[in-house]
């Protein structure tokens, strides 16, 4: 084909990228021929699974109920909004609370599960959640142990250079940040302690 030459979209044999394009459909004569082994599980006596799943054929599922129960509590449960109700069983180990609970409870009431907002929402209410614990932990006398929890000490002894130099780990690269995607908490909070006192000594 020359190449200022425009491909024939009205062809039998091709199908437009279009809103509507037409479908034809092949029969199942065509399909079998084409496909070896094609429409094997049309015929319910060749399927191994009946009737041991078919509902028709009278095997008992062993549920003592047709609708599970509902268990209590599910008043006021946050769900997302496709969902008419909250479902039969729900955990309730970790219930919302506070900044990020409120957070989170906006993101369910207001975006569907397939917006972006949605998400970034549960995942602001995850961070407050995070930096609000690390708060209530340190006023506790239980700090967050901030060196260990990098994974310095577990370098120590293991060549920790010498191991990524010159091979194929791509770990190494982003070794001395991660302290700092660690720690960006800590860092921000005492940044802006330094700040507050600084201020408070040229009021001074």
């Amino acid at each position: 084909m020359p190449d200022n030459a425009v491909p024939d979209n009205t062809a039998a044999d091709h199908t437009p990228y279009v809103a509507d394009p037409p479908r034809r459909v092949p029969s199942a004569d065509e399909l079998r021929a084409r496909i070896p082994g094609w429409g094997s599980d049309l015929d319910p006596a060749d399927r191994p699974s009946v009737p041991k799943l078919s509902r028709e054929a009278g095997m008992a599922t062993g549920a003592h109920w047709h609708v599970p129960p509902q268990q209590d509590g599910a008043s006021g449960r946050e769900r997302s909004i496709e969902h008419a109700h909250v479902t039969p069983v729900f955990g309730t180990a970790q219930p919302l609370s506070g900044i990020a609970g409120i957070v989170r409870r906006y993101a369910y009431r207001r975006f569907g599960e397939g917006r972006l907002a949605h998400w970034m929402l549960l995942v602001v209410g995850d961070r407050l959640d995070v930096a609000t614990h690390r708060v209530t932990d340190a006023l506790r006398g239980r700090p967050d142990r901030v060196i260990r929890e990098t994974g310095i000490r577990a370098e120590r002894g293991k060549h920790p250079v010498a191991s990524r130099l010159g091979s194929s780990r791509r770990d190494w690269r982003h070794q001395l940040l991660d302290p700092l995607v660690a720690n960006w908490g800590w860092l921000a909070a005492v940044s802006a302690v330094v700040l507050l006192v600084r201020r408070a000594r040229r009021s001074r």
